[in-house]
């Protein structure tokens, strides 16, 4: 046993790069940030969508498309849905408060029924909106219609 054939104990060497340790590390001086420039400094991040100086995507496409500030958005709820609610649960009421605890619905949604699927059981169903479709398909089955 001598010098030459000396080594560290098996799992005790670190394998990360210690940057700023002095000249003789190899990585001193500039701490492998380069000379110069905003990325060499301290504090240095770059913004969201930032293209080195070049305008941006989000600036050099058009603007488009229109926003309507009125538009009243619905959950929609197919026929087939109220009859496997109603056929689960025994209901021959369904409300809001029905959709809400079955999980069809969260707490401040507007909710229209849709024409889509048979309706076979005789419910009373309320609702914010209903297609022509649904209303008339929930009538031909005995139940009523309450629009909230």
């Amino acid at each position: 046993m001598d010098l030459s054939n000396l080594k560290p104990a098996e799992g005790s060497t670190k394998t990360r790069k210690r940057i700023g340790r002095g000249p003789g590390s190899g990585l001193g001086g500039t701490s492998t940030r380069g000379h110069k420039g905003a990325k060499s400094r301290s504090g240095y991040s770059k913004k969201i969508g930032f293209e080195g100086g070049q305008m941006p995507i989000q600036r050099r496409l058009p603007k488009f498309g229109f926003k309507n500030i009125n538009r009243v958005e619905y959950k929609a709820i197919n026929l087939e849905t109220l009859q496997r609610l109603a056929d689960a649960r025994q209901l021959s009421k369904i409300g809001i408060e029905e959709l809400r605890n079955a999980g069809f619905i969260s707490t401040n949604q507007l909710v229209k029924i849709l024409g889509n699927g048979s309706l076979t059981a005789k419910l009373e169903v309320e609702a914010h909106a209903f297609s022509k479709s649904a209303e008339a398909a929930i009538q031909a089955a005995g139940g009523t219609t309450v629009k909230l």
